[in-house]
């Protein structure tokens, strides 16, 4: 990549953290008015639609290898629908903080995956940044509701996300390489649609009875965190080894607590922040790279 390219992927990876981060807090707001699996529909067909008109506009289609489409369609079924359907539940049951919290489980078992299938290096700096970065997570999960901490069912199935994503993130990885970002993510949003779809009349019922905040929200999601979010984070993960990449997600937590300071009016504790701190501090860890043999070779003549 270009020097002057370099910090595209940075830009896309902010961009996707801070997008998602306010999923949770949307995910929250609309449980009342949408049940899990119709949030997870709506939110997929709007997304399919504008990345497909998008994918339209650009005409920049590789015909994938049939490898290629069963990674797409895994993807699709994981990442787009069980991924999504477990979070929505899941935050019924537990505020979105703690949810957030939970979910940040997946770059330790992203960099397992990462060094068993794709052959990446745990480096010292990254195991170092995982456990600051993972002791500020825990921090923040203990400021949340005790009725947060108590639920075995939210915290499970955020585990059941944190797992799809993690597995998905690693075969997404090579995909990108010869695929765009945008390509792949429209193919894994619209199987995420149909595998969806026996929600479909569900979605209608709640879409007739929901107010217009609540089906503006949907939109927001369908567009925003989902068509934006994930294209960017496919092409961050195209430059950006997928352990490194995973460990950066640490910081979704500390933005969702700012976010539902605004939106919900929420004032997190002050072992928030330090929790957020740590995240930080973590992430900065992670991106220092240890000394290695081909980095001190001698330079050619």
């Amino acid at each position: 990549m270009p020097p002057r390219h370099r910090l595209l992927p940075l830009l896309a990876l902010g961009t996707t953290l801070v997008l998602w981060a306010s999923a949770f807090v949307g995910i929250r707001f609309l449980a009342p008015h949408f049940d899990p699996g119709t949030l997870t529909l709506g939110r997929l067909v709007v997304g399919s639609l504008a990345l497909g008109l998008t994918l339209l506009a650009s005409a920049n289609w590789v015909s994938p290898t049939p490898r290629e489409w069963a990674g797409m369609t895994l993807i699709g079924v994981l990442w787009f629908g069980v991924y999504n359907l477990s979070l929505n539940a899941a935050e019924r049951l537990i505020d979105a903080g703690t949810a957030a919290m939970l979910v940040q489980i997946s770059p330790i078992l992203i960099a397992l995956l990462s060094a068993l299938f794709l052959k990446e290096r745990v480096h010292i700096w990254l195991v170092i940044g995982m456990a600051v970065a993972f002791a500020g997570v825990v921090l923040i999960g203990t400021s949340g509701s005790g009725t947060g901490h108590s639920n075995l069912l939210g915290a499970g199935l955020c585990v059941v996300a944190a797992l799809t994503y993690s597995i998905s993130l690693v075969i997404q990885k090579p995909l990108v390489g010869r695929l765009s970002a945008l390509q792949v993510t429209w193919v894994a949003c619209t199987v995420g649609v149909l595998a969806s779809a026996p929600f479909a009349a569900s979605l209608a019922h709640d879409l007739s009875a929901a107010p217009v905040s609540a089906i503006a929200w949907l939109v927001y999601l369908g567009v925003f965190p989902t068509a934006i979010a994930f294209t960017a984070y496919a092409y961050a993960l195209k430059y950006v080894p997928a352990s490194g990449l995973g460990v950066s997600t640490y910081l979704v937590p500390p933005i969702t607590a700012l976010i539902s300071l605004v939106a919900l009016h929420e004032v997190p504790p002050a072992i928030t922040w330090i929790g957020g701190a740590l995240c930080l501090a973590g992430v900065a860890l992670t991106r220092r790279v240890a000394a290695t043999p081909t980095a001190q070779q001698t330079p050619r003549d």
